[in-house]
């Protein structure tokens, strides 16, 4: 009569030619387990990589050349800071030009470059005329066109002043998002 063999925790498989491969555990309250912990383990990497990464990249936007992402840099890094703030505002300057071709008709432009600048208030000019940095003849030609004047470099050293346009039809569309407050006030015209 043949014993009949009581399952134990492991079972033994055969191959094909009837010879014993290791033995293999069967639980599947283990294996689930297993799989619960290490997609734990493995979120917990995650959101860890996330929060590593986010340390990183605000730690490198402290340095030189990194991204502007304050008024407060942009008018520390004007030039005159004090006299900009004070008597205008602190602004970025971008310095592009265009070529364009007639035949064939194309428009080429090269990359800007950008560097920190000042838009002075129009009732603040006498700043520019006291140290001889512009004529009353540019003077009344700026004001004729009711522009403004913007400079990038020091004034002690040697600025690059010119008469600028404030574009009325360029709107802050952030001004406009529900909960921002009221549009702006006609004081910040120049």
């Amino acid at each position: 009569m043949a014993r009949k063999s009581r399952p134990s925790a492991y079972d033994y498989d055969r191959d094909d030619y009837g010879t014993q491969e290791s033995p293999r555990r069967k639980s599947s309250k283990s294996t689930s387990l297993f799989n619960a912990t290490s997609l734990a383990v493995l979120g917990g990497v995650f959101i860890l990589g996330i929060g590593v990464g986010i340390g990183f990249s605000s730690a490198a936007n402290t340095g030189q050349g990194s991204n502007v992402f304050s008024r407060e840099s942009i008018d520390l890094n004007a030039p005159n800071p004090e006299l900009c703030v004070q008597f205008g505002a602190s602004a970025i300057a971008m310095d592009t030009r265009l070529f364009v071709t007639l035949n064939p008709f194309n428009v080429y432009v090269t990359q800007p470059t950008m560097r920190p600048g000042c838009i002075l208030r129009s009732n603040n000019w006498s700043i520019l005329e006291q140290r001889k940095l512009v004529t009353t003849d540019q003077v009344r030609e700026c004001k004729n066109r009711l522009n403004t004047f913007g400079f990038t470099g020091k004034l002690e050293e040697q600025p690059q002043i010119d008469c600028v346009y404030q574009n009325d039809a360029a709107k802050n569309l952030f001004i406009t998002q529900p909960g921002s407050g009221a549009p702006p006030s006609e004081n910040q015209k120049f």
